[in-house]
C-alpha cells in the first residue's frame, strides 16, 4: 500500500464555529491534528481547507495545504478534491481522512486504520471501534452501533450494518463506531460519487451510504476513543491531554 493522510478540515463548524483555528496550548487545534498525522508516519500529509485562512496556517509552518471548495458536503469530499489537485499521478492508493478535531489522536491509532485494508483484499473502506460497556451508552441514539461480524479472539469484523439503536440483538459483545475512515484510492472516488441512499437518509449515517451500494467496510477493534473536539468541555479536555503530555 502507498498511503497518504488527508485532514479535512473548515471553519464553519456548527457546534463550535472556528474550531479550526481555536487556540490549544499555543497552537490552533489544526496544527495539533497535522501534527499527530506526521507522527503516525505512513505517508505524505495532506490538510484539506475550506477556508484560506487554515491554508496560510499550516503553509507557515512548512506543511501542504490545499483551499478546496468551501461548499463540499462532507469531509470525504473535501478529501477527493485536495487529493485529485495533489495526487493527479495517482502515486498513492490509500486515503486516511483523519478529522481535523482529533487534536489528541495516538499516531498508533492512525496507524490502525490500514490493517483492515492489508488484511483483505476485499476491504474497500476501513474504520475504527471500540467495545461498548457502559449500559447506557449501550442505549444512546447519540452512539453508533456497528453490527461487526468478528471472530472471538480477532481484532478485525466486517461492518455488516451501523445504526444508532442497539445492534445486533441476542448475547454478545457490542461495539460503537469510531468515525474515521481510510479508503482505497478508487473506493473513495466510487463512494463521493454515490448518490444517498434510503438507510442512510431513516438513520442520518452516511456509512450507510456505502453498505447501500454493496461496498465492504470492515473495522478495527481499538481500546480508546479518540476524543473529538465538539463542545468548550471537549475544547478543554484536549487543552488539559495535551498539557500532560507536553510536560
Amino acid at each position: 500500500m502507498r498511503p497518504i493522510v488527508v485532514i479535512p478540515t473548515r471553519l464553519g463548524s456548527s457546534r463550535l464555529p472556528g474550531k479550526a483555528l481555536t487556540d490549544i496550548n499555543g497552537h490552533p487545534m489544526i496544527v495539533h491534528v497535522w501534527r499527530r498525522g506526521l507522527e503516525a508516519d505512513v505517508g505524505p500529509v495532506i490538510v484539506a481547507c475550506g477556508d484560506q485562512a487554515i491554508v496560510d496556517v499550516i503553509n507557515d509552518l512548512g506543511g501542504r495545504a490545499v483551499l478546496t471548495d468551501a461548499t463540499l458536503p462532507t469531509g470525504s469530499d473535501r478529501a477527493y478534491a485536495a487529493l485529485e489537485f495533489t495526487d493527479p499521478e495517482v502515486a498513492h492508493d490509500v486515503v486516511v481522512v483523519l478529522q481535523g478535531d482529533l487534536p489528541t489522536i495516538d499516531p498508533a491509532t492512525i496507524r490502525a486504520t490500514l490493517e483492515p485494508l492489508s488484511r483483505h483484499a476485499e476491504c474497500e473502506i476501513a474504520t475504527l471501534a471500540t467495545e461498548i460497556e457502559d449500559p447506557i451508552e449501550l442505549q444512546a441514539p447519540s452512539v453508533v452501533k456497528i453490527a461487526l461480524a468478528i471472530h472471538p479472539g480477532d481484532t478485525i469484523g466486517r461492518a455488516v450494518y451501523f445504526s444508532r439503536a442497539v445492534i445486533p440483538a441476542g448475547v454478545g459483545k457490542h461495539y460503537h463506531h469510531i468515525g474515521m475512515y481510510t479508503y482505497r484510492r478508487e473506493a473513495l472516488a466510487k463512494y463521493v460519487n454515490l448518490a444517498r441512499g434510503v438507510l442512510e437518509q431513516r438513520e442520518s449515517l452516511e456509512q450507510l451510504r456505502a453498505i447501500e451500494h454493496g461496498m465492504r467496510l470492515d473495522a478495527k477493534v481499538i481500546r480508546t476513543e479518540p476524543l473529538g473536539v465538539d463542545t468548550l468541555a471537549d475544547l478543554e479536555r484536549a487543552r488539559a491531554l495535551l498539557a500532560i503530555s507536553d510536560t
